[in-house]
């Protein structure tokens, strides 16, 4: 079996956006990537690594990855504590949760994520400036709400279930049974495993097809 090529990638910044998460930006070093790939990252001396969607937009300089520390994780704890000048290992972008170049000229777009799963859509919109979309962000509190300014107002919905701070009080799949989607939206979902079940339920329901339905599964 081929393995993926494996590189050294020199941070670049870090951001905090909550206590437990953060944005690694480190260099590009000539990877290239369609947004909506994933890469798996890891510590520059340890034998783990993880999968990350790509954070930034595919012709920025550099790469990023949004993480969420998972405590007592064999990745997540050790990338926290690094800094600015050492070095991530990262293997060469997999993935098809992509978007098709005709259809974001022509198609409406809904993406829906719980949490970090919005790190691909962040990637899609900032590489696709033409496209026409929709972003319903599920989160906990509204502080998880992860940069959200990066995207013009009417095209981000945030659903809080445990804070009314949110532009929706409850969870993604309550704000989807009071609303009605346009059925020939591309609908992309990103998250728990939970979630993008029963928004699969929701979504066929609605009449939407399932070959308008893709998903990508965070454990």
């Amino acid at each position: 079996m081929k393995r993926n090529r494996i590189n050294y990638h020199e941070i670049l910044e870090i951001r905090h956006l909550t206590e437990s998460t953060f944005i690694i930006r480190f260099e590009k070093n000539g990877l290239k990537f369609k947004a909506g790939q994933h890469i798996c990252v890891g510590p520059p001396d340890g034998v783990h690594s993880r999968e990350y969607s790509i954070y930034s937009a595919e012709n920025d300089p550099y790469i990023e990855i949004l993480v969420k520390e998972v405590q007592n994780g064999l990745v997540t704890p050790v990338l926290k504590k690094l800094k600015v000048g050492q070095s991530v290992v990262v293997e060469e972008p997999v993935g098809y949760f992509t978007v098709k170049e005709e259809k974001v000229q022509s198609n409406n777009f809904l993406f829906i994520a719980t949490g970090t799963g919005i790190s691909p859509f962040h990637s899609i919109v900032k590489s696709n400036p033409q496209i026409k979309y929709q972003i319903l962000h599920g989160v906990r509190n509204a502080v998880e709400s992860y940069e959200k300014n990066e995207y013009p107002e009417n095209n981000y919905i945030l659903c809080s279930s445990r804070d009314k701070s949110g532009d929706y009080t409850g969870r993604i799949t309550n704000y989807l049974q009071d609303v009605t989607i346009d059925k020939d939206s591309e609908v992309y979902l990103c998250g728990n495993c939970n979630m993008i079940h029963d928004v699969y339920d929701i979504l066929e329901a609605q009449g939407i097809p399932n070959s308008q339905i893709h998903a990508e599964v965070y454990f």
